[in-house]
């Protein structure tokens, strides 16, 4: 059981799933579906500071590296048009709306991303991004307790 809620944790900070993929493994695995649901969102949100601080130092190192600089603009521009009409238009609840949908391409390393680049305040944009992973995990957690009970 330890090992299986430690992958759901590691899906849960990888881009390539977050929570929306971490909560459905760990239930599929048969883990305490309320332990999966508050370890997943917990490693999801971790994935804020992490890219914060990565964005802030890391990065500026790298952007040197021509390779690096021409995927981090690639993923910078993918952000940006992602949410730019959101944020602009709803401001925090844009932000939180678009970290919150469970589609790929979105959630908390994008939402970070944006609110990078669009120089949101760091409390209202981790605030933001919070509520979003919440939102998001409640969903997926739902769904996934949904369809394994039938």
């Amino acid at each position: 059981m330890f090992v299986d809620l430690l992958m759901a944790v590691l899906w849960s900070i990888s881009p390539f799933g977050e929570s929306k993929v971490g909560i459905p493994f760990g239930i599929a695995k048969g883990v305490n579906s309320y332990l999966v649901l508050a370890a997943c969102f917990l490693a999801n949100l971790l994935v804020f500071p992490i890219m914060m601080f990565f964005l802030d130092y890391i990065n500026q190192i790298l952007v040197k590296w021509r390779p690096y600089k021409r995927a981090a603009v690639w993923v910078a521009q993918r952000a940006k048009l992602g949410t730019k009409d959101k944020i602009k238009k709803y401001g925090f609840f844009g932000l939180v709306l678009f970290v919150m949908i469970p589609l790929p391409g979105t959630g908390v390393y994008a939402g970070t991303i944006a609110s990078y680049l669009f120089k949101i305040e760091r409390k209202k944009a981790f605030m933001a991004n919070a509520l979003g992973i919440f939102l998001s995990s409640v969903i997926i957690w739902f769904l996934t307790v949904s369809v394994k009970g039938m």
